[in-house]
C-alpha cells in the first residue's frame, strides 16, 4: 500500500496517507485533471467541487471525493480520482517529494434523486427527464445556440443557468456567475448535479422539529438538443439535532424535509441504515458496540455511547486548561419512495464532537541513586500531543536543546496509541535546587513547566512540574577551634549544604565589613569559613574568672540565608592569664580592663568605676570597661614588702543607692624598691643639646569621623559629605607606620581651602602651629585620644573638631 491506501464506499471514493510516513511534513494537496493538469486543493474548491480533507484519528489524513466531483472521469459506472501529494520539511515546500495515487471504484444504480450531506458541501444529483417526442425528433437543420442563447454552450447536453427560491425573490445566475460564487454545477448524460457550500449566500436556515436545517431551494435549466428543460435540484441537509445527556449522543434527523418533500401526497421507508467513517454497520455490529437506531414515525435518532468503538478521544484545550473531546464519524442512509421522485436516497455524512471535559495529568518521579538521577513520567496523552520546549529557570528551551542542559527526554508509547514523557535530571544540575532538610536528608527540588502543541489544531498548553526527593547524602559543615596569646579562632570546614548559609553571632549578621569595624579577621572561601576574634572583644562571653586563669567563649552560628532559621552552632572556648587584663607601666600608669561575666546581663559597663567612684572607665563596649589612671590616683592604696611596693585598687560595680558592691575585682601592681646597679662614669664637658635632622618616610592618614567617638569613619562612597553650618566635624590625624613607641605626632599647620588643592585661595587656618586658632569665632576643640583595642599607641594620632563653616566674600557665598 506504500504511503497512500484506497477504499470505495459506494459513491464515494477514500483514500488515506500513512500517518508514520508523512509525519513532521507539511503537506500539499493537489487533484489532477483527465488532462494532467494538477489543482491544487483550497477549502473553498475542495467544497465546491466535491473533496473533503480530515485529520482523523489521531493525525490520520483522509482524502474523500465523490463520484460526481468536479475531476472524477466517468466512464461505464467506474469513476477514477487522481491526487498528486507534495511533502516538504519546510513551510516553503522546498526539496517536495512528489506523490501520485490514482484509485477507481464502481458505482452502484443511481436513485431518480440523490443528496448527500458531507461536512463542507451539500449535494444534490438529479436524473434528467427528456420526452420520449424528443429523443425521436430529428433536426434538419444545424443548431445555432452561441446566436439565441450566447451564454448556452453548443454541446448535445449541458447546464444553461440556475434559479434560486428565496422567500422575498427568485434569482438566476448563469453557469458562469454561479462557479464565481462557489457552487460547481455539472451535467453527465444521464444527470445534473448541484453542490453548494454550507457558506453559500442562498442558503437558509430552516428549523423543522427542532432541528436546523440548512436548505437551498433551486431550479437548474439545461440544454438537451433545441430544448431547454429545468429539474428540481432543491436539497437540505441538517446541521444539528445532537444532544448529549447521561454519557450518550443522541442525534435526531426528521424524516419529512419540507424543501425535500413538497408536494409529495405519498411517502413510503425504503431502507435506513447507517455506520461510522462511511462504512455500514448491521444490527449485529450496532448491537456489539451498544450502539441505538430508532426509526420512529416521524424521525430517524442514532445513539452511541460516548467513548463507545467506532470513535476517538482527541485532545482539546480551553482556557489554556487540559481536555478531550470525544469525536466519531456518523453516517445514515435513507431512502423513501414518492409519488414525485419515485426513489430518493438521502446521505448523511455527520461529524459529532462531544463538549470539552477537563482532564487532570498524572505526574510521578522516582530516585535512582545509583546514577543520581532523577525520574520524572508526565502522562498519559493521547497521541495527537507533542511536547515541544521546556521551560527551565525562565529560560525556554526546545526539546532537542534540552540535553545541554542536563536533561534527558525519552517519549513512552503504549499499546492503545497513548503516551507519556520521561524526563531525566541529574541531582546536581544547576536547575535542580538543593536545599537542607534535617539531620544528613537535602531535598531535591525540580521545578520546569512544559509546553505542548496538539495537531492538527496547533494549541498549546502548558504543564508545571514540581518533582521533591528526599536523599540522605548532607554533608554538613564541622569546626575545629584554638586559641593563641590573644585571639580566639573557629576554622568551619564547609559541607554540602551550607553554600547559603550566613554567619551570624547571636542576631549580629557578621559581614566582611562588621568583622573590620570590630577588628574581627574573617575568611571565607570555597571550602572553610576561619573566624578571629581578640580575647578582650565585644562578643566573647567570659566565665570561670579566678586568680589563674579566665575561661572565654566565642559562639557562632550558621543560618539560612533566606528564612534565618538557625542551622548548625559552633563555639570555641580558651583559657587566659589573667595578667592579660592589666598593664603595670614603668611611668606609674596603671591599664586594667574589666570584664563582664556570664550571668551579670543586667550589668553596666559604663557604670564600673574604681575606689575613687569619680574614676571611671575611658573605654566601654558591651562585656568590657578600661581604666587607665596613674598609680598615685583613684583611692590606689600601697605596701611596701621588702624590695618591692605594690599599688593595689578595685573596679566596682554598685546599684543605685546601694552602697555595697555587687561587683568587685582587685587588681594591684609590684614595683621594685630596692636595685643596686655599679655604674663606672668618666667625668667630661657635655655638649649643648641639639637636634639633628633626621630622614625617613612616614606614613600618614587624615579621617573624618561620624561621631565624637571616633569609631566609625566616613566611607570613601560616602563622600562628599554633606554639613550643616555649625554642625561639628571630627577629625583624626594618625601616623600610620613606623610603629615606633618613641615617636610622638604634633601637628603644626592645618588649614581650609575652597578647593581640592591645597594652595588655592582664600584660605582659613584652623591650626597654626599646633593651637587653635585664636582668630575663629568658634575656636578649633581638641579630643583626648585614649589606648583602645584600635589605638596601640596613644601618642600616634590627633584628634580635633572643628565647627561647618563657608567662605564668603562681602555678602556673597563663594563656591567651587
Amino acid at each position: 500500500t506504500g504511503p497512500m491506501s484506497s477504499e470505495c464506499l459506494g459513491n464515494l471514493l477514500r483514500i488515506k496517507l500513512s500517518a508514520e510516513y508523512f509525519e513532521n511534513k507539511y503537506l500539499s494537496l493537489s487533484v489532477v485533471d483527465q488532462s494532467g493538469t494538477s489543482w491544487e486543493l483550497s477549502e473553498a474548491r475542495a467544497a465546491q467541487c466535491g473533496y473533503r480533507v480530515t485529520y482523523s484519528t489521531w493525525s490520520s489524513i483522509e482524502f474523500h471525493a465523490s463520484a460526481l466531483s468536479c475531476h472524477s472521469h466517468l466512464e461505464k459506472d467506474v469513476f477514477t480520482v487522481t491526487i498528486q501529494i507534495k511533502a516538504s520539511p519546510t513551510p516553503d515546500m522546498h526539496n517536495a517529494t512528489t506523490h501520485l495515487k490514482s484509485a477507481s471504484c464502481h458505482y452502484g444504480l443511481w436513485s431518480p434523486r440523490e443528496l448527500t450531506c458531507a461536512s463542507n458541501y451539500m449535494e444534490v444529483s438529479v436524473r434528467r427527464e427528456v420526452p420520449q417526442a424528443i429523443r425521436d425528433f430529428v433536426q434538419d437543420e444545424p443548431e445555432d445556440w452561441a446566436f439565441v442563447f450566447p451564454e448556452a454552450k453548443a454541446e448535445e447536453a449541458s447546464i444553461w443557468q440556475i434559479v434560486f427560491h428565496q422567500p422575498e425573490e427568485k434569482r438566476a445566475l448563469l453557469v458562469s456567475s454561479a462557479w464565481s460564487a462557489g457552487y460547481g454545477l455539472n451535467a453527465t448524460d444521464s444527470r445534473v448535479v448541484l453542490r453548494v457550500p454550507y457558506t453559500a449566500a442562498q442558503v437558509q436556515l430552516v428549523e423543522d422539529q427542532g432541528v436546523t436545517f440548512s436548505v437551498l431551494r433551486s431550479s437548474t435549466f439545461y440544454k438537451y438538443r433545441w430544448v431547454i428543460l429545468m429539474v428540481d435540484t432543491a436539497v437540505a441537509c441538517p446541521v444539528d439535532g445532537v444532544d448529549y445527556k447521561n454519557k450518550t449522543i443522541s442525534w435526531t434527523v426528521p424524516k419529512y424535509i419540507p424543501p425535500l418533500s413538497a408536494g409529495l401526497t405519498s411517502f413510503k421507508d425504503v431502507l435506513v441504515e447507517a455506520g461510522v467513517d462511511l462504512h455500514k454497520l448491521s444490527a449485529k455490529e450496532m448491537a456489539s458496540r451498544k450502539y441505538m437506531l430508532l426509526n420512529e414515525l416521524n424521525a430517524i435518532i442514532m445513539k452511541i455511547p460516548i467513548g463507545a468503538k467506532g470513535g476517538y478521544y482527541k485532545t482539546s484545550v480551553s482556557n489554556g486548561q487540559l481536555g478531550t473531546k470525544y469525536s466519531i464519524n456518523l453516517f445514515l442512509e435513507h431512502q423513501w419512495e414518492d409519488n414525485k421522485w419515485g426513489l430518493t436516497k438521502h446521505t448523511i455524512i455527520k461529524e459529532i464532537e462531544t463538549p470539552f471535559e477537563q482532564t487532570e495529568v498524572a505526574i510521578t518521579s522516582n530516585l535512582n541513586l545509583s546514577v543520581r538521577l532523577m525520574n520524572v513520567t508526565v502522562g498519559t496523552f493521547l497521541p495527537d500531543v507533542e511536547l515541544v520546549n521546556l521551560t527551565i529557570e525562565g529560560v525556554a528551551v526546545a526539546v532537542p536543546e534540552a540535553v545541554q542542559h542536563g536533561y534527558l527526554i525519552h517519549r513512552t508509547r503504549y499499546a492503545n496509541g497513548s503516551k507519556a514523557y520521561i524526563i531525566q535530571v541529574p541531582l546536581d544540575a544547576p536547575s535542580v535546587k538543593k536545599e537542607y532538610m534535617r539531620e544528613d536528608m537535602r531535598a531535591y527540588t525540580l521545578n520546569v513547566t512544559l509546553t505542548f502543541i496538539t495537531h492538527p489544531s496547533s494549541e498549546t498548553f502548558v504543564i508545571p512540574v514540581i518533582a521533591l526527593s528526599a536523599v540522605k547524602d548532607a554533608v554538613l559543615p564541622s569546626a575545629r577551634g584554638f586559641c593563641d596569646g590573644r585571639n580566639l579562632h573557629l576554622i568551619i570546614s564547609h559541607g554540602n549544604v551550607d553554600q547559603n548559609w550566613l554567619p551570624f553571632i547571636s542576631d549580629w549578621h557578621l559581614t566582611p565589613e562588621a568583622a573590620q569595624k570590630y577588628n574581627y579577621s574573617l575568611i571565607d572561601n570555597s571550602t572553610h569559613l576561619a573566624i578571629s576574634v581578640p580575647f578582650l572583644s565585644s562578643h566573647v562571653n567570659y566565665e570561670g574568672f579566678n586568680t589563674s586563669a579566665i575561661k572565654a567563649l566565642f559562639y557562632l552560628t550558621l543560618k539560612d540565608g533566606i528564612t534565618l532559621a538557625q542551622r548548625r552552632d559552633f563555639s570555641v572556648s580558651c583559657t587566659f592569664s589573667p595578667s592579660d587584663l592589666i598593664q603595670c607601666l614603668p611611668n606609674g600608669t596603671v591599664i586594667i580592663t574589666a570584664i563582664k561575666l556570664v550571668g551579670d546581663e543586667d550589668l553596666d559597663t559604663a557604670l564600673l568605676v574604681l575606689r575613687d567612684r569619680q574614676c571611671k572607665p575611658s573605654l566601654v563596649t558591651e562585656k568590657t570597661a578600661t581604666f587607665k589612671f596613674n598609680v598615685n590616683t583613684c583611692g590606689t592604696s600601697r605596701k611596701f614588702n621588702g624590695t618591692t611596693m605594690t599599688y593595689e585598687n578595685e573596679v566596682l560595680y554598685f546599684r543605685p543607692g546601694n552602697d555595697t558592691p555587687i561587683y568587685q575585682l582587685k587588681f594591684l601592681c609590684l614595683y621594685a624598691v630596692e636595685q643596686t646597679v655599679d655604674v663606672r662614669y668618666d667625668s667630661k664637658k657635655n655638649p649643648l643639646p641639639s637636634i639633628k635632622p633626621g630622614f625617613g618616610c612616614l606614613a600618614l592618614s587624615l579621617k573624618l569621623f561620624k561621631e565624637k567617638s571616633y569609631s566609625e569613619p566616613y566611607q570613601e562612597s560616602e563622600y562628599p559629605v554633606v554639613k550643616y553650618l555649625r554642625e561639628a566635624l571630627y577629625f583624626e590625624v594618625e601616623l600610620l607606620q613606623p610603629k615606633d613607641a618613641r615617636l610622638d605626632l604634633n601637628l603644626d599647620d592645618c588649614w581650609v581651602t575652597n578647593s581640592q588643592s591645597q594652595d588655592s585661595l582664600p584660605q582659613w587656618q584652623i591650626l597654626i602651629h599646633g593651637c587653635e586658632n585664636n582668630k575663629d569665632s568658634y575656636r578649633t576643640v581638641f579630643h583626648k585620644v585614649n589606648y583602645s583595642l584600635r589605638v596601640k599607641f596613644p601618642q600616634h594620632l590627633k584628634r580635633f573638631e572643628v565647627q561647618m563653616f563657608a567662605f564668603f566674600q562681602g555678602t556673597l557665598l563663594l563656591q567651587e
